[in-house]
């Protein structure tokens, strides 16, 4: 007969307070990876143990797997690398989701003959151990130990169900913590590939204040040439221009959270310094209704400046077109607008060492004119590829 939860709950001996903040607690570290060191802590007061162990990623080739544990280790309840010696574990092709002890799998005897145990278990204090191998829909197998020193009791059939009745909590945890993981990486690359196409991201909550904004984005609003930011929000230098700013950010405010697709709207706005206008568009940000709350994304300004300077990766650039480096240096230059001469004197080299480059970057692009090979850099995927900063390590995002 299949037990109900609050028999489970019995059989555990565990208190619903107790419960309850364990739960909590997993699903907080869920969202937050710092947060990692408090179910695990909770974990090993719960089980009496002397280790908890959460490991994440088997090792290939060498022997450090990435893993969380409570204990007495260096960096606990972090997540981080560890030896750890998959090849020599009894525990290895366990049934997935089923919790097992070393009594299951072997006699006292055979297990303190072991190598295991040995070389592993026995110099840090670890005699008893309980585990379970977690399935997970994208990351496989996961790793959960208990242990104990040898002066404590053996693991119970009380503890065994406490394990099983926090096994499904702890698998969506995980769950919910390599999806979320592999969201924020992709949203990280899609924002650092939008920066390296010089393009400026604002966004703004629903009362118009500014909540975050790229490196493109806080050079431009730093010079305060056609945009600024007063008391948190974003408005244009010129009253005309702020008008019909405003006016494009209430309208996609007003969208916000409908059916419909979002809808882009652009202003052109004039710089005090005579600069080309910056070119700004503005659309709402998708949501759902049921996670409206306060202080969140509603609205996203996107500005182009035309005299920017292009973020392009020399690697990529030399890589694309077969240049040489100092090929590549001139190319960047005329990318951002320089004329032949203004890049030669920005490279320090002379003019005629400019067009002897220029001419053999036109044979290998296979173009015949200046305007033309901007406009195929400018085209490329060169632009996408990580911009190195003057030391020659990649620039963060």
């Amino acid at each position: 007969m299949e037990k109900t939860t609050a028999g489970i709950h019995a059989l555990a001996g565990l208190d619903l307070a107790e419960y309850d903040s364990l739960v909590a607690a997993l699903y907080d570290a869920a969202v937050d990876s710092s947060q990692w060191h408090i179910p695990m802590e909770q974990l090993r007061d719960l089980f009496a143990a002397n280790y908890v162990t959460l490991i994440l990623r088997i090792p290939d080739q060498s022997d450090a797997g990435l893993m969380i544990v409570a204990g007495n280790v260096e960096g606990e309840g972090k997540v981080t690398y560890l030896t750890y010696p998959h090849s020599s574990t009894p525990f290895i092709n366990q049934p997935a989701d089923k919790v097992f002890t070393v009594d299951d799998l072997m006699s006292e005897e055979d297990w303190r003959r072991s190598s295991y145990y040995q070389h592993w278990c026995g110099p840090k204090g670890v005699f008893h151990v309980m585990g379970v191998d977690i399935s997970t829909p994208d990351s496989g197998k996961l790793r959960f130990r208990i242990t104990r020193p040898e002066t404590s009791p053996k693991f119970s059939a009380h503890d065994r169900a406490l394990c099983e009745l926090i096994l499904p909590h702890l698998r969506r945890a995980l769950n919910v913590h390599n999806q979320l993981d592999r969201s924020q990486s992709m949203g990280t690359l899609y924002s650092q590939a939008i920066s390296r196409l010089s393009v400026a991201t604002i966004v703004l909550d629903e009362s118009g204040r500014v909540l975050q904004q790229n490196v493109i984005a806080q050079e431009i609003l730093a010079g305060a040439d056609g945009l600024k930011l007063v008391g948190g929000r974003l408005e244009a230098s010129y009253p005309s221009d702020n008008r019909e700013l405003q006016r494009l950010v209430r309208g996609a405010f007003a969208r916000q959270g409908k059916e419909s697709p979002p809808i882009a709207e652009a202003v052109s706005i004039a710089r005090p310094s005579g600069q080309v206008n910056l070119v700004v568009v503005v659309e709402s940000v998708p949501s759902l209704e049921w996670a409206e709350s306060k202080g969140q994304p509603a609205v996203v300004v996107y500005i182009r400046d035309a005299v920017g300077k292009s973020l392009a990766s020399t690697t990529v650039t030399k890589q694309l077109f077969n240049l040489t480096p100092a090929e590549t240096a001139l190319c960047l230059e005329l990318a951002n607008g320089l004329s032949l001469e203004e890049a030669a004197e920005v490279l320090n080299i002379r003019r005629n060492t400019a067009r002897a480059h220029l001419r053999a970057i036109f044979s290998k692009t296979g173009v015949r004119r200046q305007t033309e090979l901007v406009r195929i850099m400018l085209n490329s995927v060169m632009a996408v590829g990580q911009a190195e900063s003057p030391s020659g390590r990649p620039r963060g995002g």
